[in-house]
């Protein structure tokens, strides 16, 4: 996709999708045989469920219909919000990340596997894993040293927040 036609696409639809309280994230124009794909991602502090998604799909849909932006050939409209292993790359990408774990790639050349803890302008306090027993650290970490940063899926996460009821056993709930 030219350069222009993502900026003339932007223009066109970040200011619908900022209307319906998300923010735009990317937009993509890919061909698929003789099919092209328009994927228009969304996002929010709060998240996206499937009826906000139907609504901006919609209301994106509509607006393209009245324009050319497209062009003449046909094409598939998809929205979506960014996944679960999201890179992050603006301020607000790693708000929504706290207390989430992230893989940072460094300026200076290393890696770090760290969970977010708080943000603010300058940079982020995270929270190292301990490594064979020990326990985990904090460390400050500026913006200017990260190179990339990725969030990490969990699928085994100690929850720290449990309820009494999350502690009970089977038998004592019975």
């Amino acid at each position: 996709m030219s350069t222009t036609q993502s900026e003339r696409l932007r223009e066109l639809l970040e200011p619908l999708v900022a209307s319906q309280g998300l923010d735009l994230e990317e937009i993509a124009v890919d061909s698929v045989g003789r099919r092209r794909v328009l994927s228009v991602v969304v996002d929010s502090d709060t998240g996206a469920d499937l009826d906000r998604i139907a609504d901006v799909s919609r209301a994106l849909s509509a607006k393209l219909d009245e324009t050319d932006a497209m062009g003449e050939g046909e094409y598939t409209l998809e929205v979506g919000t960014p996944g679960a292993e999201r890179s992050l790359t603006q301020h607000r990408h790693y708000v929504r990340a706290t207390d989430r774990l992230v893989r940072f790639q460094l300026h200076e050349g290393g890696e770090l596997v760290a969970r977010i803890l708080a943000v603010d302008e300058d940079g982020l306090d995270l929270e190292v894993p301990g490594v064979k027993g020990r326990k985990p650290t904090t460390r400050r970490l500026p913006f200017g040293d990260i190179d990339k940063a990725r969030v990490q899926v969990e699928f085994n996460r100690k929850n720290d927040n449990k309820t009494e009821h999350d502690n009970k056993t089977e038998e004592e709930e019975a």
